[in-house]
């Protein structure tokens, strides 16, 4: 395929029109992309690389089946919801199908942002209640209400730039958070922090509209949430008018293999008020719903305000939404999910006791997180040690980025058609990287030191034991590492840019 432009030129071009803060991945040489098909992309030469990180192309790259809906329906119609159209109902029973019974209204919008927003405002609708509960880290959309809702943006602005209806809970993170694996009850321990809040609210004479989380945290660092922790927090929101929003915008659509929704990951016992989703729900398709029960959106309905959609639940887009289910379901991607995630985790496991700047493998299907530190009982982040590793990959055409408050987090959420074998070969690739690093800082050498001094002292104990991979979510934490020299001088380290994948 021949290109109106070179590198260069379309480079030069995106800087003179696109706004400056609209960033690029590789900043430094940035990928021109022209194609993609399944797992693969590919660059302006043909170069291939492989795609682990774009949860957008859920079912693959150009699915020609999705990609054959689409054609088909544009071809007849593309209109407003306010003219009757088969593809909206079937697409909304066959969605809130796939959901606990009393999650059953849909509003179709057009991206993840419109879907979160109006999530906000149901909940704000529902008792007249103004403030939001939100966690560490947590990144929820662009717009305007969501930046005030997204300690992940705000942050940037500065320490005055929250305000006063928002209330930040500690994230539920069992590695690097406030409570971690060796507490008896994280879940109770993290939820009793959101109760906090609401005591405090309530005596300075606020009211809760809602707590608002993604199912599993993912700009936040890939984080899941101990089970039982929802159940807990919404009996506690509940209980003072206030609604759970589960943000599956990332993390929905059977990525997590066992279940359709992460949220599911807590139990049949908990269900939210409100669903939104985005990004995979139209492979790339700008498309993304709100769903609730009957008794929210009746509540919404009697403000006497109509709501409208220019775009959303239009019919093509509909087709697409449907497309992607039933590939979903015939192609038995959550079963993939499943297999191929486990088989990740295995490989990972393993990385975890070769290479001491593995800190902790979690993750559950094809959401995968590996954390990177410089020492394993501090689980000081390695930030510049990612951020080198993600450009290497790169050279070695495997496209994976790194995320997380310190950007130390290796993000895995690949489509969803990722094989056994990219699984091996983007593990086997890191392991090369992962020990050129570890031997260039030295870090290796006393590792392995440290290692068989501590082994030694087990095996006289009698307390020496292996570690596996969980068959549903894996959360391996680090053994012992004291380094903590750094990879870089100034001279040569590379930016820690922000950009959300």
């Amino acid at each position: 395929m021949e290109e109106r432009y070179s590198k260069a030129e379309t480079l030069a071009l995106r800087r003179k029109h696109i706004g400056p803060s609209c960033k690029v991945f590789f900043a430094k040489d940035p990928l021109k992309i022209v194609r993609a098909q399944g797992q693969y992309m590919f660059d302006e030469k043909g170069e291939k690389y492989l795609d682990c990180i774009n949860n957008v192309a859920h079912v693959g790259h150009s699915h020609p089946y999705v990609i054959k809906a689409a054609t088909k329906q544009m071809e007849l119609l593309n209109t407003n919801s306010r003219f009757l159209h088969d593809n909206l109902v079937q697409y909304a029973q066959r969605l809130t199908a796939t959901l606990p019974e009393k999650l059953s209204v849909c509003y179709f919008v057009n991206s993840g942002s419109e879907a979160n927003d109006l999530a906000l405002r149901l909940a704000r609708q529902y008792h007249g209640h103004q403030d939001v509960i939100t966690l560490e880290n947590a990144y929820h959309g662009h717009v305007t209400s969501l930046i005030d809702i997204s300690p992940y943006k705000f942050n940037q602005l500065g320490k005055d730039s929250k305000k006063e209806f928002v209330h930040v809970a500690p994230s539920p993170d069992i590695y690097r958070g406030k409570y971690r694996e060796d507490h008896p009850d994280p879940a109770s321990a993290y939820a009793a922090e959101v109760k906090k809040i609401i005591e405090e609210t309530q005596k300075n004479g606020r009211k809760i509209a809602a707590f608002i989380a993604e199912s599993m945290q993912s700009c936040g660092g890939q984080v899941i949430p101990p089970v039982g922790y929802f159940q807990k927090v919404a009996e506690y929101v509940r209980a003072v008018g206030g609604v759970f929003i589960a943000d599956e915008v990332q993390v929905g659509f059977g990525r997590v293999g066992k279940h359709f929704w992460a949220f599911q990951l807590q139990g049949e016992d908990f269900v939210p008020d409100i669903v939104t989703m985005g990004k995979p729900i139209g492979n790339g398709h700008p498309m993304s719903c709100v769903v609730t029960t009957r008794e929210i959106a009746e509540s919404f309905g009697a403000s006497g305000m109509e709501y409208f959609n220019t775009f959303g639940g239009n019919p093509v887009s509909c087709a697409i939404g449907l497309a992607v289910l039933e590939v979903i379901e015939q192609e038995d991607l959550q079963g993939n999910a499943t297999r191929v995630g486990n088989y990740l985790l295995e490989l990972l496991a393993e990385q975890k006791e070769k290479h001491p700047l593995v800190g902790d493998i979690r993750g559950v299907g094809l959401f995968v997180g590996v954390d990177l530190v410089k020492d394993q009982q501090k689980r000081t982040p390695a930030t510049a040690e990612a951020l080198h590793l993600i450009y290497k990959l790169k050279e070695h055409q495997i496209l994976l980025s790194a995320d997380g408050p310190h950007r130390n987090i290796l993000k895995f959420k690949p489509p969803m058609c990722f094989t056994m074998e990219d699984a091996k070969h983007v593990v086997e690739t890191i392991d090369a990287l992962l020990t050129e690093i570890e031997e260039a800082t030295g870090m290796k050498t006393e590792n392995n030191a440290s290692a068989n001094a501590q082994y030694q002292t087990k095996t006289i104990e009698g307390n020496s034991q292996s570690e596996g991979a969980n068959e549903s979510i894996s959360h391996m934490n680090g053994a012992a590492c004291r380094q903590e020299n750094g990879l870089y001088s100034k001279k040569c380290s590379l930016p820690s840019e922000t950009i959300r994948t």
